[in-house]
């Protein structure tokens, strides 16, 4: 006898929340209407016309050609490994290569890491706003997330004070986005150690995402455990962003040498064998990128610093509307004074119904729903970005006006 009733869906999957992509359907509803859209929701350099360097394209193809196109070792490519443990080091890491795991993009390494960290009720300690990976994993793993305050009345630093407030006997780790995604801010050594210090006194791991480190404009920022190289940190970061490889999802994580951590590299080897390994010729781009030519990164900040000073400048003349000038990366937050009611979400969503301009309510980050904030990715070119500018003054004006 047949049944018709729908198949049941885990529960975990109610928590599971991805805003950059989840607005997407939004935008195709407003495509299929006929209009436009311009896409700032996504941090993709290739969109928007930035190339992947030829010598690393090379590399991948000559693995190709060279037949490595099977399984590799799951914890990844010797080369590969020996070439993120030399790079690390010599910015003040210290970290041998059989620590090293090659991963499919940060966004594995850092699922892999919390898996390994935290258990069903456990508690992390992540930034408000943060990037949703966090808590979308933290959700399918069924732990959870404790966010602690960045100020954008101070360049969106971390608030110290509110953070150690929020440490318990379930905390499992601390997520420290410098580079920032979404704010493009970048932190000072004080605060970097003041947050090491803090995870160190409390004995937990400490999770640098610091897949932007490259990206500065003032230049590279050293890796977090340059400045304690004994603490309990975990590195991650990839060929996506200062490399321009997005799409061949290429990343590393480093397990800090300290022996408190030696369970934990464990424990994350061991999750890795049972995916057996991260794609493997694009692994062969991971020694292209840190041992060879790097002249394209100079130019890609020059650019980003360009689109990062007309966006500050343009978007603080909005009436209503205010930014934090990012430091590093390809991001802003702006934030817009909401009248009572109205929530981010509601102002991203008539933006884009109104001007094709897709952008990611800052609630999809964490922030509060009323607080106004959204994420505008500033990737396009100076020109697209000042038309585009151009329509969000305008509609911005009408959108306040009316309520």
């Amino acid at each position: 006898m047949r049944t018709t009733s729908a198949i049941p869906v885990a529960r975990r999957v109610s928590g599971f929340n991805y805003a950059i992509r989840n607005i997407v359907g939004e935008a195709r509803k407003v495509e299929a209407s006929g209009r436009p859209v311009r896409y700032l929701n996504i941090g993709d350099p290739i969109t928007f016309g930035f190339a992947t360097p030829k010598h690393m394209v090379e590399a991948v193809a000559r693995a190709m050609r060279d037949g490595h196109n099977g399984y590799v070792p799951s914890v990844g490519i010797p080369a590969a490994r020996e070439s993120v443990a030399r790079e690390l080091s010599g910015r003040g890491m210290p970290v041998s290569a059989d620590r090293v795991i090659i991963t499919s993009g940060t966004s594995e390494g850092i699922e892999l890491a919390l898996t390994a960290l935290a258990e069903e009720g456990d508690e992390v300690l992540i930034p408000s706003p943060t990037y949703p990976l966090y808590t979308a994993v933290l959700a399918k793993i069924g732990a959870r997330p404790v966010f602690y305050r960045t100020d954008h009345t101070r360049g969106w630093l971390p608030d110290l004070d509110h953070l150690r407030s929020l440490v318990t006997r379930a905390t499992r780790a601390l997520v420290v986005i410098d580079p920032n995604n979404p704010t493009g801010a970048s932190y000072p050594d004080d605060v970097r150690r003041a947050l090491i210090d803090l995870a160190d006194r409390h004995n937990v791991p400490l999770l640098a995402d610091e897949v932007y480190g490259d990206l500065a404009y003032t230049g590279a920022v050293p890796p977090m455990a340059s400045l304690y190289p004994d603490a309990a940190i975990i590195s991650f970061s990839s060929v996506s962003k200062a490399y321009l490889a997005p799409g061949w999802r290429a990343g590393w994580m480093a397990v800090g040498r300290t022996e408190r951590l030696d369970e934990v590299l464990a424990g994350i080897k061991k999750l890795a064998d049972g995916r057996l390994c991260s794609p493997g010729p694009m692994q062969y781009a991971v020694s292209a990128a840190l041992d060879g030519d790097r002249s394209h990164e100079a130019s890609f900040r020059r650019a980003l610093r360009e689109r990062a000073e007309l966006t500050t400048t343009r978007l603080n003349a909005i009436d209503g509307m205010s930014v934090v000038a990012p430091a590093a990366a390809f991001y802003a937050m702006p934030k817009v004074e909401l009248p009572k009611g109205v929530t981010d979400e509601d102002y991203v969503l008539a933006l884009l119904r109104a001007t094709g301009v897709l952008c990611v309510y800052g609630s999809g980050f964490g922030s509060a729903p009323e607080d106004g904030f959204f994420r505008v990715v500033f990737l396009a070119s100076p020109a697209e970005l000042s038309t585009i500018y151009d329509e969000v003054a305008r509609f911005t004006g009408e959108f306040l006006a009316r309520r």
